[in-house]
């Protein structure tokens, strides 16, 4: 029997690594604390851990060679969250990755969000972040209306995924053997109609690694005022005068 999670105690995963970002965790133990909300750190794919007999139970052969280390860890502990999820029999979780930050209005807008989720059907993910900077249109968008199907993700910094998406995605990942870093292999699922993707609208958390206030555990980019302008100015734009023109990827 599943059971709907009390968000201040279980059912929010936390992307992690063993070493080398303790500044992450201890932030995340403080915004979470804030927010109340619980944070299950996922770290079993730390590279420390990596097993061919893991690997292979859900990658292609010689995957190694084609993830750098980092993003394969990133990818392999979404993957261990899901398993989490269906082993603590929760309808669903939240999954982050380890540098997020929370917008205006995140509590009351996640509740809209969560309240929405139960009238779509099972086997969904459901986008929360603004990584990509794409949004409904403000044609697309409806009154009293918060999340938007859509044809691909928003990368996999923030997201609601259902105990059916979590299961469906499992099963076909172990089957076809995933060969790509997560966002991109989400949205394989997609094409292949595994699982259903929502945009949550607004969105309510901003990873760190894109705004510039932080660098994240598989990003090349390092944290810079340059970097924090540069995407205040394009997300005025891209959340203002780009949505006078309908998003391609909202049905």
């Amino acid at each position: 029997m599943l059971r709907e999670p009390e968000l201040s105690k279980e059912g929010v995963y936390v992307i992690h690594v063993l070493k080398g970002y303790e500044l992450h965790e201890q932030r995340i133990r403080r915004t979470f604390k804030t927010f109340d909300l619980s944070h299950a750190f996922i770290t079993e794919g730390d590279p420390s851990l990596f097993t061919n007999d893991v690997l292979n139970a859900y990658f292609i052969p010689g995957i190694k060679e084609k993830l750098q280390t980092g993003i394969l860890s990133c990818t392999l502990n979404h993957f261990f969250a899901y398993e989490a999820l269906i082993k603590d029999q929760l309808s669903y979780a939240i999954v982050f990755e380890n540098d997020p930050f929370f917008m205006l209005h995140f509590t009351e807008n996640l509740h809209k969000f969560l309240e929405e989720r139960k009238q779509l059907p099972p086997g969904h993910i459901i986008s929360l972040e603004n990584s990509t900077l794409r949004f409904p249109s403000f044609f697309q968008k409806k009154k009293g209306k918060c999340l938007y199907k859509a044809r691909s993700g928003r990368m996999a910094g923030a997201y609601i995924i259902d105990h059916l998406g979590a299961q469906k995605i499992l099963e076909y990942t172990k089957k076809m053997k995933c060969n790509n870093v997560i966002d991109w292999w989400h949205n394989h699922l997609i094409d292949e109609g595994i699982v259903d993707m929502y945009w949550a609208h607004p969105p309510i958390v901003e990873q760190g690694s894109h705004n510039g206030r932080m660098q994240g555990a598989i990003s090349t980019k390092s944290k810079s005022v340059f970097r924090l302008l540069a995407w205040e100015i394009q997300k005025f734009y891209k959340s203002n005068i780009g949505r006078l023109r309908d998003q391609k990827d909202i049905y």
